[in-house]
């Protein structure tokens, strides 16, 4: 993509005369952009892609013209649900897009891509882990705020299922191990971890199977969840947290948030005196489980595929070895 296409979309969508943008290396999944007005104000531009590029957990967002359109309206619903959060439940700690002069969250940029704007906060954002001591109180309270803002939003959040992204791919994969994988240049050392691992990931499988349907039985009404509360997606500021990164907001448990919270049983009780509602165990479980299944099937995708050897397919392999070895 040519920045003069993405300073035209900024003019078109906004009215936004940008006199430099410039790549920022941040996150995954997206492309990131800064973008500087003629006023000298920066702002922070994310680029989609809709029609390939994985979406939440490895789901794949669009295939075909058909996939395209529904990962555009997905994106757009989701980010309005993060609109509505900073403006109709008052959530000062949601970075949530600026609308476009049409009041639209998302805007095409040519026929597989879409632009969103946001504010540039200042701050010291962290890596993806686990949360420091320190923040996870901080943090659980954010989350608690989040979950009780649910009645603004319900009746426009996307919906969660519990479906495995990615699994029939994976599925594909452990039903075609018995034969060389030519993809790419570690496509067959894939292949061979994979089938020393079989039945561990068949397990797991199993494992998830029985989880959703505990939580399913369960039958808790859900509410408005982030999806991917890391401290990636954690920016502090002078004046505290915010959470960034919408994409992925879903109506769901609350344990889709929660499981990167869990082993300290005196924060979760926090929750639930926050909250009003218990913590289920399985549920946990269930997107703990959810977040590696999710994991090694992308992985096993991208190795199986068509690739080359770069920093990020190293990286993939090095994950993929680390969950499975």
């Amino acid at each position: 993509m040519r920045d003069s296409e993405l300073v035209s979309a900024l003019a078109d969508g906004w009215a936004l005369e940008a006199r430099s943008v410039s790549y920022l290396p941040v996150g995954a999944g997206s492309h990131h952009w800064a973008a500087t007005g003629d006023d000298g104000r920066t702002w922070f531009v994310t680029v989609d892609d809709l029609g390939g590029e994985n979406g939440e957990n490895g789901e794949e967002s669009g295939d075909g013209e058909g996939g395209v359109e529904e990962a555009f309206r997905g994106l757009g619903r989701a980010l309005d649900t993060a609109l509505a959060l900073r403006r109709r439940a008052g959530l000062a700690f949601v970075v949530a897009p600026v609308p476009a002069r049409t009041g639209a969250t998302v805007w095409r940029l040519g026929p597989r891509h879409a632009v969103s704007l946001f504010p540039m906060l200042e701050g010291q954002s962290g890596q993806f882990g686990a949360h420091r001591q320190e923040d996870r109180a901080e943090v659980l309270g954010l989350l608690a705020e989040l979950h009780r803002a649910t009645p603004a939003v319900a009746a426009d959040a996307p919906p969660a299922d519990l479906a495995l992204p990615g699994r029939e791919g994976l599925r594909e994969a452990l039903d075609d191990l018995g034969r060389p994988w030519t993809g790419g240049p570690l496509s067959e050392p894939t292949r061979r971890l994979l089938a020393a691992r079989a039945g561990h990931v068949e397990r797991l499988l199993g494992d998830f199977d029985r989880l959703v349907e505990r939580v399913r039985r369960a039958g808790a009404p859900p509410v408005v969840t982030h999806g991917e509360p890391h401290p990636g997606n954690l920016i502090r500021s002078a004046t505290g947290l915010h959470l960034v990164d919408w994409d992925t907001v879903r109506l769901a448990p609350p344990e889709r948030d929660l499981w990167m919270l869990d082993g300290d049983d005196d924060l979760l009780t926090g929750y639930t005196r926050a909250t009003g509602r218990p913590v289920d165990p399985s549920a946990l479980a269930l997107y703990r489980l959810w977040w590696d299944l999710a994991d090694i099937a992308a992985f096993v995708a991208e190795l199986r595929g068509p690739h080359r050897v770069t920093g990020d397919i190293e990286a993939s392999w090095t994950y993929l070895g680390g969950y499975l070895r």
